[in-house]
């Protein structure tokens, strides 16, 4: 059985910095598509960062600079270093991995910039 787990959300103000982790059980990361995503409130959920099995990084415009996706091997978790939080970062984050057969998703992690 394959789950995912974010951890790392909470409440920041704005102009600071939060460090999302994915980790999996089931799955092994590093050889899989991993993607961010993120829904705020009455929006659409929304890609923000994606890294692939050959370590090829893309990244949605609105957070290109602010935001860097990364892997760490060793413990196959996927990160999403958030810097510069706006309000409009308010969201809840998910991760998210493409494998040839299924489209597997985390809980969530809630993500709340402050003013």
């Amino acid at each position: 059985q394959v789950q995912l787990v974010e951890s790392g959300g909470g409440l920041v103000q704005a102009g600071g910095s939060l460090r999302l982790s994915c980790a999996a059980s089931g799955i092994v990361l590093s050889r899989h598509p991993v993607n961010w995503y993120r829904q705020a409130p009455g929006k659409e959920r929304e890609r923000v960062a994606s890294t692939t099995s050959r370590g090829i990084i893309d990244y949605a415009g609105d957070v290109r600079g602010q935001f860097t996706i990364s892997r760490d091997i060793d413990s196959d978790t996927v990160s999403l270093q958030m810097n510069g939080l706006k309000l409009d970062d308010t969201a809840v984050y998910y991760c998210n991995v493409n494998t040839y057969a299924d489209d597997y998703w985390g809980q969530g992690t809630q993500v709340t910039v402050s003013s």
